[in-house]
């Protein structure tokens, strides 16, 4: 009489020797397909692993034959635009994981340089701006460029170099300037930082009670980057704690560091220094007057009357 184990054993055996037949099947029938036998024969495997690995395969080769066509990232049909799902053999398995492909790969190499640019709440377009897409029909932005150029030609670390405050109309690409200057020099290893200033202010307020470390972390980064953006300085609400703790010690750093500072802003000095002497708790004009000194020892002031680009 036949046991109920040799019975279970023998269906197991069954299924174990059809799931076998199931997957040579699949893998004898994949191979017909060049592009399949193409991309087994680079992996250092036997047939009876890599046929576990069917479906697998099958989705790389999928994926690699939807690349031969591909022009550019824009078109890329793949799963996860701009990464092929791909295996590496590794004691004897195969790992699958997403790498670049060729479009990715040359997208990174030249964005490389934005890993030296720290932006904090700049919009995309800023972030990714480059000299070469500045607009030059409009004359009267031409001193700020001719600026910005001799800039970058002649930056050194180590020498003294003024930066710029540059004010004027609304929307008219001031930000976009700099930021352009500083993605240059990005490509040859400066560092630089790009904040918009009414929200650092907030955000290292916020920072002061909280994490430990937090606030001195943000505030260190900003003193001490080679290049330093003040974003839409003067368009904040003037405090003495953001004026006396915050803008003066960054400025007073900076202008003993050497470390050329930029700045945007809808005001003149001027008017900067008027909008930095009233507070809610008092009017101090030496104090203002000092911010106001510390700029001009750090900056060339240029004014930029243009027509607005945001419309």
């Amino acid at each position: 009489m036949i046991k109920l184990e040799q019975v279970i054993d023998k269906l197991e055996k069954f299924k174990k020797d059809d799931i076998e037949y199931n997957l040579k099947n699949a893998y004898i029938k994949s191979l017909k397909d060049e592009d399949f036998k193409a991309l087994t024969s680079k992996l250092n495997l036997p047939s009876n692993e890599l046929m576990k690995y069917t479906s697998k395969l099958n989705k790389t080769v999928e994926q690699l034959k939807k690349c031969k066509t591909c022009k550019n990232l824009v078109t890329c049909k793949n799963e996860i635009p701009g990464f092929i799902y791909y295996p590496e053999e590794l004691n004897g398995k195969l790992i699958f994981s997403y790498i670049a492909c060729k479009h990715k790969r040359k997208m990174l190499k030249n964005t490389e340089y934005l890993k030296n640019v720290s932006a904090f709440d700049i919009p995309e377009e800023i972030k990714e701006a480059k000299m070469k897409n500045i607009f030059l029909d409009d004359k009267r932005r031409i001193e700020v460029i001719k600026f910005l150029k001799d800039f970058i030609l002649n930056y050194d670390k180590n020498t003294k170099q003024k930066g710029l405050y540059l004010h004027g109309s609304f929307g008219g690409g001031k930000t976009y300037l700099v930021a352009a200057a500083f993605n240059e020099l990005a490509k040859k290893d400066v560092d630089s930082v790009i904040v918009y200033f009414p929200e650092l202010l907030r955000k290292l307020k916020a920072s002061f009670n909280k994490e430990e470390g937090s606030f001195d972390e943000l505030f260190d980064k900003i003193k001490k980057t080679s290049l330093l953006l003040l974003d839409d300085i003067g368009a904040e609400n003037t405090t003495s704690w953001g004026r006396d703790e915050i803008l003066g010690p960054i400025l007073q750093y900076r202008m003993q560091q050497h470390l050329a500072t930029f700045f945007t802003s809808n005001l003149s000095l001027e008017d900067l220094e008027i909008h930095y002497s009233i507070t809610k708790e008092s009017i101090d004009k030496v104090k203002s007057r000092r911010i106001i000194e510390r700029i001009k020892e750090l900056t060339t002031e240029i004014k930029m009357v243009t027509e607005n680009k945001r419309k």
